[in-house]
């Protein structure tokens, strides 16, 4: 099989190319990125291999998507512009990178005759639904740009596999830490700034008092999951969407305790006040993905925290 991944260069897609590079299913790896927030240092080792291929262009390129996607078999869409505050501070170009740059990927794939795309959705479509755990068929309305751009991935996604006869896979990803995520910029997620923070030892910032809890997830997770969509032969599993996570809840003052034993350190945290367009809480129901995918996330957050911050350490 002969495969794209875009956004290959970021967090996510570096990983998952790594993983796909070492399967024996996998003659081709072509990453398409405009490394944006993607880096070359993230994919410099995969030069080397004769299966990799490195495609720099905007999935908002139209004709940049058609090249990408010629001699694919499958599709794995990791590129978007992620962060809710980043959203809401300029929500022109999250729409044009997460909507129409979607459309393109979607749309060459069609052209191409290229039968299965896996994206990347998000826990955020579940917006301002005040259940627990979140389960596919029960969301609410998105309270930030950023959500209401990945819903909207998911209608097109329907409507593409209705129409032209395509398959189509959404993986709702639960915060995804781990390796090669940037702890630098306005728009760094909450664990590398944690990380970060601790290995220089300066007080991190806490939006709210704590008790926002998320189900964070280690990367290891998600590159399983996209790499069961991507094989998968169970008819059942298609044209669905799924929660990535680990089905366990944790709040920011445990994560950073948690952080803070790996690193020795009694480091204390600031507060600051709640950001707005947060969900306060989030959790999944991950039964759905272990019965149709086979999903099993392997990789625990503690464990997984601990990997992550040796990683920045030995990084930094």
């Amino acid at each position: 099989m002969r495969i794209l991944v875009t956004g290959g260069a970021g967090f996510i897609g570096s990983n998952l190319v790594e993983k796909l590079l070492q399967d024996n299913r996998v003659t081709l790896v072509r990453v398409l990125d405009n490394l944006a927030t993607g880096s070359l240092k993230n994919i410099e080792a995969f030069n080397a291999d004769p299966k990799f291929e490195f495609l720099e262009g905007d999935i908002r390129n139209y004709d940049t998507c058609l090249e990408a996607c010629d001699t694919i078999d499958l599709v794995t869409h990791q590129a978007a512009l992620g962060s809710v505050p980043r959203s809401i501070a300029d929500p022109l170009t999250t729409n044009e990178v997460n909507i129409t740059g979607t459309l393109n990927v979607f749309t060459a794939a069609k052209e191409k005759k290229i039968k299965r795309v896996v994206y990347a959705a998000s826990s955020s479509t579940y917006g301002d639904h005040p259940g627990l755990p979140k389960v596919e068929d029960k969301i609410g309305n998105p309270i930030s740009p950023y959500a209401v751009t990945k819903y909207v991935m998911e209608l097109y996604a329907r409507v593409y596999a209705s129409l032209y006869n395509m398959q189509f896979i959404g993986l709702r990803y639960f915060n995804i830490f781990g390796p090669r995520q940037n702890p630098m910029g306005a728009y760094a997620a909450v664990i590398p700034l944690f990380a970060k923070a601790l290995i220089e030892n300066k007080p991190p910032l806490i939006n709210g008092d704590g008790s926002h809890s998320r189900d964070f997830t280690y990367v290891d997770n998600a590159v399983q999951a996209n790499i069961l969509s991507l094989f998968t032969k169970n008819d059942s599993a298609i044209n669905q969407v799924y929660n990535i996570a680990c089905g366990h809840q944790t709040s920011l003052l445990e994560l950073f305790n948690q952080l803070k034993k790996e690193a020795k350190s009694d480091l204390q945290p600031i507060h600051g006040p709640e950001r707005t367009g947060d969900v306060k809480h989030s959790l999944a129901d991950i039964s759905k993905a272990e019965k149709l995918l086979g999903y099993s996330p392997a990789v625990s957050i503690e464990e997984g925290l601990r990997m992550t911050y040796r990683w920045y350490r030995k990084e930094g």
